[in-house]
């Protein structure tokens, strides 16, 4: 417990030279290693120390660093602290051993050795004790501190800074030895090297290695490096916000190792890798750990990798914490890592992919794992997937957006509309009718690979497949659908005339579907943004005739529009419009559409036994129940339907119904609207039934 007395009680009291003398004091004569011995430090300092040069070591304590150097022969070395005990230690210490050795009582922000008097500048720790925060008074001790060390150094000379690159301390030398025209290169210390006489820091350990260059007239080459523990070959960027960002993913990835060591048992962590060759901080992998408590560890199921196959991330079961809960259930492992491949970045086959992460991943592993354990690569049939991208643009109201074509469950391909700027969601979805077979002769494939050599076979879908209109791919669109059993005696539904309105239009499915299969509608559909209008035509089979109008405008101002006119003309209005500020808790709709006032707009355009139907996507549980209540108090009657393993809610509002339904009665007119629809020779598809769709279905 005494050595808890030698830190300081603030973070500022490392600047101070009073400070410093109690703690030599206290700690009398034994060493005290920040960040490492030299047997840690070796290899990232040895290649830019030679023995003839003069090295200068500031803030040098009592560590045995410049001990351990001038055995090894780099003997001009000069050592200063702003300690006047520490040094009086030091020479204490070496003057016999090691003659040569230079030991001075010097301020680093003042020194008085004349310019250009060194090779080297070598500091461990000494930056992070003055730097202590982001306050002025520390930027400035800082400015003075480098300013001091470039007067001192030669052009050519080095200064080697170790440090735990803190942001504040990091971002103040990157840039400030950058703007002077210097070169940085910043190396991190293996993390099987780097132990500290004092315990283990959770945060790895960085050299910094900024060079003096001779300014060249006219010259703006400037150069920013990163070698990491894993790569030899520096990666080089090109600016230094990009060379910080990506230290600091290095620093997070290493905390979630330490984490994953002290806690085994911890939730869901997740991380993500770049591509190494890239300074743009590009996502290649998104990895996510997950643990699995109920399993009984044993060597063969401590830990597996699971490959998502490429455009299926979204999938409930891949996308979501307790999708992946159950995945790793399935398969049976202890600790599962699920690996996300994404767009824009090219895989070549399970083979390759397992090459790639294999070092990496396996620094995820349980403790204990031996050391050569084989650790099983799992996907869906061995298959990385297929996403091909279509098509992108950005529209002025929705952003970066691209079309994709990915492989799904089964023989079935798909077709994708991603709103970039929240790339994690499906915007909208709808299945391809026109596939092509696969090329080449047909592989056994196996569930586990540990081999690889595991081969994908290449698939793929016609240059430009048809859109089967006969399927909603969407669970939630099927509910909508599905509440029109509310309406009115549904058995009539095929022959009454129906005016719909709705707001959203997307990829056009839902709209569409309305249009193919109750013939009798007539769909008025609103969207703000003229290029889904071009989206849902081009790419999802979306069609306008006198049946289907699409209104560009705001969902807002056309509802009040049609409000102020006074007229009840609606027998269906619909709320499938996404909101576009994703920090918001509510992301469908956008709070402005479940507002009292609006809503009584809304109400006033259907007709009195009309049906008012919302897709209410809302994480925000305080929120969530402010929209209910506000609906409530428009709509006497509120029937909500919940999506299974999605976020989706479908609420179904009415003003006037001539009684309370049960969920029996729902299901039973359900069944009826659908023996209804079923027409023969329609083509409806055959996977779901409108009753099974609405099981779930309550009343508020």
């Amino acid at each position: 417990m005494a050595e808890l007395r030698l830190l300081p009680r603030r973070a500022k009291d490392f600047a101070s030279a009073d400070f410093w003398e109690r703690f030599f004091r206290e700690r009398g004569g034994r060493a005290f290693e920040w960040y490492g011995a030299w047997k840690s430090l070796r290899a990232p300092l040895g290649r830019y120390l030679r023995p003839q040069d003069s090295i200068l070591v500031v803030g040098c304590g009592n560590s045995e660093l410049s001990e351990e150097l001038y055995d090894e022969g780099y003997q001009d070395i000069t050592n200063v602290d702003i300690s006047e005990l520490v040094i009086k230690q030091m020479q204490e210490r070496s003057v016999h051993l090691r003659p040569k050795m230079t030991y001075m009582v010097m301020d680093v922000l003042q020194m008085d050795f004349p310019d250009g008097h060194f090779q080297v500048v070598l500091d461990k720790g000494t930056l992070d004790a003055l730097l202590t925060d982001a306050e002025e008074i520390s930027l400035r001790r800082a400015e003075r501190m480098f300013a001091e060390i470039g007067r001192v150094l030669r052009f050519g000379g080095r200064y080697l800074c170790v440090s735990l690159a803190q942001a504040h301390v990091l971002k103040a030398a990157v840039e400030h030895f950058y703007q002077q025209g210097w070169m940085v290169r910043i190396h991190q210390v293996s993390s099987n090297e780097t132990d500290t006489s004092e315990g283990e820091f959770a945060l790895p350990v960085f050299v910094y290695i900024m060079t003096k260059i001779k300014p060249v007239p006219g010259s703006t080459l400037c150069i920013l490096e990163l070698c990491t523990e894993e790569q030899h070959k520096p990666v080089r960027f090109s600016s230094t916000q990009h060379l910080i960002e990506a230290v600091e993913e290095r620093q997070q990835y290493c905390l979630l190792r330490s984490q994953l060591r002290r806690n085994p048992n911890a939730g869901t962590i997740c991380l993500d890798l770049c591509s190494k060759d890239t300074d743009t901080g590009q996502v290649r992998y998104s990895l996510h750990v997950v643990h699995n408590p109920t399993v009984k560890v044993s060597c063969d199921n401590q830990f597996a990798i699971f490959i998502i196959p490429q455009g299926r991330e979204n999938e409930w079961l891949f996308g979501t914490e307790e999708g992946r809960k159950q995945l790793a259930a399935s398969a049976g492992y202890w600790r599962l890592v699920t690996v996300a491949l994404h767009r824009d970045q090219q895989y070549e086959d399970m083979g390759t992919i397992q090459a790639e992460l294999s070092e990496k991943v396996m620094e995820l592993a349980p403790p204990g794992l031996p050391a050569h354990q084989q650790v099983p690569f799992l996907s869906v049939d061995g298959d990385i997937g297929t996403r091909t991208i279509r098509h992108r643009a950005t529209s002025s109201c929705s952003g970066e957006y691209i079309i994709e074509d990915v492989k799904g469950d089964g023989a079935h391909y798909f077709r994708h509309l991603i709103f970039l700027s929240n790339r994690n969601v499906v915007q909208s979805e709808a299945r391809l009718s026109s596939r092509t077979s696969h090329k080449g002769n047909k592989k056994h494939k196996k569930k586990k690979s540990t081999s690889s050599s595991s081969q994908v076979e290449p698939t793929g879908v016609s240059a430009n497949p048809s859109i089967d209109k006969t399927y909603l791919c969407c669970a939630h669109h099927r509910a909508m659908i599905a509440g029109l059993c509310l309406l009115k005696n549904p058995e009539c539904l095929p022959e009454t005339r129906i005016r719909v309105l709705v707001i959203g239009l997307g990829g056009g499915s839902l709209p569409l579907f309305i249009h193919d299969y109750f013939l009798q509608c007539c769909i008025d559909v609103v969207e703000i943004d003229p290029a889904m209008l071009e989206v849902a035509t081009h790419w999802f089979g979306f069609s306008q005739d006198d049946r289907l109008k699409v209104h560009i405008a705001d969902g807002l101002a056309y509802v009040a529009s049609l409000a102020t006119k006074a007229l009840s003309s609606y027998d269906v209005i619909m709320f499938d419009v996404d909101s576009k500020d994703s920090t918001l808790g509510m992301s469908c709709p956008p709070p402005a559409f479940v507002e009292k006032s609006f809503l009584q707009k809304t109400r006033s355009l259907l007709k009195m036994e009309g049906i008012f139907i919302l897709n209410l996507v809302c994480r925000d549980s305080v929120l969530r129940e402010a929209a209910l209540a506000t609906l409530k108090e428009t709509f006497p009657f509120l029937y909500a339907c919940k999506i299974e393993g999605e976020v989706n809610e479908i609420l179904f509002c009415q003003q006037q119904t001539k009684h309370k339904l049960s969920l029996m009665e729902v299901q039973e007119t359900a069944q009826i609207l659908e023996k209804a629809l079923r027409q023969p020779g329609w083509a409806w598809d055959s996977t779901y039934v409108l009753a099974d769709v609405l099981e779930t279905v309550r009343l508020v």
